[in-house]
């Protein structure tokens, strides 16, 4: 999570090192409070933590589901996202929506798409998506993930939204990756976020979620000294 001074900018996209602590509390679970412009995570714990946390505005971060993978490392995915989920409802205080910083699926399969929504809607609370690479592995690059979440998206699928005082930034960094697996945001999507921040004051908290942490396609974000250029294909308009 990294913050920018000028524009209380919070990243909010969770790596697979930071997924596996998040797994460890309950499933694939974290919860935001926002207090004062300034986000904080808790793990999701049972009641008692999630009581503690919900005092003001709060909202649920889930990632990396991955319905379909039959693996050692995780034979039973539809269970740990149950397991999440199932904590999600039982909160006495919901959070006020989920996000999904997606790999909802591994394979991008119709049948993977409908259990996860059928799990995930069991929290009964809006959600919000961003892909991950897996959810956009279809024949017809993503079209399936736009069908189901897309809709008044923008481009492979960003878009912004405002809830509880916070501007919420849902950006896309899993289409034509580029070696290594490193994000990329692209002309397109950089031009629409500078035009969408335009008019912000520098004391609007602003939220930005994608499913490859932002850090990797602007170093600074991670507090590196290397500097990106203002606009290119890995470089963050944030920074404007």
């Amino acid at each position: 999570m990294t913050e920018r001074k000028d524009m209380n900018l919070v990243s909010c996209a969770v790596d697979r090192r930071g997924l596996l602590k998040c797994m460890a509390w309950a499933g694939t679970g974290v919860l935001w409070t926002v207090s004062g412009g300034i986000p904080r995570s808790l793990g999701l714990i049972g009641e008692a933590n999630a009581q503690t946390a919900a005092t003001g505005f709060t909202f649920m971060q889930i990632s990396d589901s991955h319905i379909g993978f039959k693996r050692p490392e995780n034979p039973d995915v539809t269970g740990t996202l149950r397991e999440a989920i199932d904590k999600v409802a039982a909160m006495q205080a919901k959070p006020s929506f989920m996000i999904h910083t997606g790999d909802i699926t591994h394979l991008s399969r119709a049948e993977e798409f409908d259990d996860a929504n059928q799990i995930i809607g069991g929290a009964r609370i809006p959600v919000h998506y961003v892909p991950g690479e897996h959810d956009i592995v279809d024949e017809d690059a993503g079209k399936a993930y736009i069908e189901r979440y897309g809709k008044g998206t923008k481009g492979a699928g960003w878009y912004s939204f405002d809830q509880g005082g916070v501007h919420f930034i849902g950006l896309v960094n899993v289409v034509d990756l580029k070696a290594g697996g490193l994000g990329n945001l692209g002309d397109e999507q950089l031009e629409w976020l500078e035009d969408d921040l335009k008019g912000k004051s520098a004391s609007t908290p602003i939220v930005v979620f994608a499913h490859i942490p932002l850090w990797v396609v602007y170093p600074e974000w991670a507090g590196a000294r290397k500097t990106a250029p203002r606009r290119s294909h890995t470089s963050s308009a944030s920074a404007r």
